[in-house]
């Protein structure tokens, strides 16, 4: 990866739709070698996926809230259970398997307290596995992206 691929990258993170004639003025490259780049980033995996970022409050999604989950055990058949429950849950826009003094972190988007007490016990109560949870709601949404840098 050199540095044009590096810039594409980078402004496809601000437009995914940004066009091969836009980049190639921005990247100094022609279209068909920006379209060329795009395609090998894309079947390369290095763009995973491109997506439109809703706006989750005029979509009535108003509550945000980080969860700390810890499990009573951690073997692989648990892990991996509690894993694909929270892929399925439409409510957890992101999940994190981590090191320290909680097993998982996890973003939960939902429409209202009650609405995440349903959650609760749909998804930490049903399950003997979670021993605890700890929920701290979010005041303000100071920055939310999901764009790394390119650039070193």
């Amino acid at each position: 990866m050199d540095q044009f691929d590096r810039h594409i990258l980078s402004y496809l993170q601000t437009d995914a739709r940004m066009t091969a004639e836009k980049l190639s003025t921005l990247v100094g490259l022609s279209p068909a070698a920006v379209q060329k780049r795009v395609k090998k980033l894309r079947d390369s995996r290095v763009i995973q996926r491109e997506i439109a970022v809703l706006d989750p409050e005029r979509l009535g999604q108003k509550v945000t809230i980080v969860v700390e989950v810890n499990l009573s055990r951690e073997t692989v058949d648990i892990l991996d259970a509690f894993k694909r429950r929270m892929r399925e849950a439409p409510e957890v826009q992101q999940c994190y398997y981590t090191t320290g003094e909680v097993d998982f972190i996890l973003v939960v988007v939902v429409k209202d307290i009650s609405e995440y007490e349903a959650f609760t016990h749909k998804y930490f109560f049903s399950m003997p596995q979670v021993e605890k949870f700890k929920s701290s709601v979010v005041m303000d949404r100071v920055k939310a992206e999901l764009s790394i840098r390119v650039f070193e």
